[in-house]
């Protein structure tokens, strides 16, 4: 009995990971929008510019920032200080952690087991991308691992792909996870109830952790209004190389939110006082100027 209302004292951590561009952050603000509860968040984000983390911004939320690594990493003693600093300051009901597409998920694990007493694993929801599943088929090291380590999984953008498709996706996925729950949403739509209170209760061992980040980054920023057809120029003709780009762009009717994932791109409305984007690749740096110039071509004198 002791146990069991001490566990109910400790502040639930549910774990949102899955690849770059698979949409955290889209569910994340989903979340937000449909459970009203006292949620604190904790983003990762794998960059200069903390995108994630302005597109959540104003949501009645408290949000602790760790930039410039992997959470499952290099950044693990800021991630115990900033949900020590949530708890001591907030007292959520609920702490959400979005990792980086880039970490694997165990290691995180491992140390919220270990290194935060004040606080219990509710589960882990990895948010699967089923048109890059398709497009993709080969998984990567780090994909496998956020399979392997959900309690949930959610095929995500099951619109983008053939109806006939989906289930073989899933089976590839049982393959890897057996016990995991399957959820197909589009856009992340999912009844925010199904991913709380799960109770995990399995324990990790000190995982053998060999995260080597293959990925660059660099950033790009600007006070100017934007051409939009020159800028959808530019994000059809992006390199193959190029796995994920996101921020804001300022055109002369406003700006919108960019998201681009390997070679597949939107744009949505969103209110942003300048230009911010950040892009995500293998050996991308080397075309770092190249698609610099091509931004700057598709800025508007200031004076139009």
């Amino acid at each position: 009995m002791n146990f069991v209302i001490f566990n109910m004292l400790r502040t639930p951590i549910t774990l949102v990971t899955g690849p770059l561009g698979s949409g955290k952050t889209t569910l994340l603000r989903h979340i937000l929008a449909t459970r009203p509860a006292k949620i604190a968040i904790v983003m990762n984000e794998f960059g200069e510019i903390a995108i994630d983390t302005k597109v959540i911004e104003g949501k009645n939320v408290r949000i602790a920032e760790l930039g410039g690594g992997c959470v499952c990493c290099s950044l693990l003693g800021e991630f115990e200080a900033a949900v020590n600093e949530i708890i001591t300051r907030v007292e959520p009901e609920i702490i959400i952690v979005e990792t980086t597409g880039l970490a694997e998920p165990e290691a995180l694990v491992f140390n919220i087991q270990e290194a935060l007493p004040q606080c219990r694993l509710d589960g882990v929801v990895s948010v699967i991308d089923a048109d890059m599943l398709v497009r993709f088929p080969e998984l990567g090291h780090t994909t496998r691992l956020q399979i392997e380590g959900a309690d949930i999984l959610l095929l995500n953008k099951i619109d983008l792909i053939k109806p006939e498709q989906i289930e073989p996706l899933e089976a590839k996925l049982r393959q890897i996870n057996p016990t995991a729950a399957i959820v197909r949403t589009e856009r992340c739509r999912v009844d925010p109830e199904l991913l709380f209170g799960i109770g995990r209760e399995r324990k990790v061992a000190p995982p053998d952790h060999k995260h080597q980040p293959e990925f660059e980054s660099f950033t790009f920023t600007s006070d100017k209004n934007f051409s939009r057809a020159c800028f959808e120029r530019l994000a059809d003709s992006l390199p193959a190389n190029l796995h994920r780009a996101k921020g804001f762009v300022r055109f002369s009717d406003g700006a919108q939110l960019f998201n681009f994932v390997v070679g597949r791109w939107d744009l949505e409305p969103f209110e942003a006082v300048e230009t911010q984007l950040v892009f995500i690749g293998k050996a991308i740096a080397a075309q770092r100027s190249v698609i610099l110039s091509a931004l700057e071509e598709c800025a508007q004198p200031a004076d139009k």
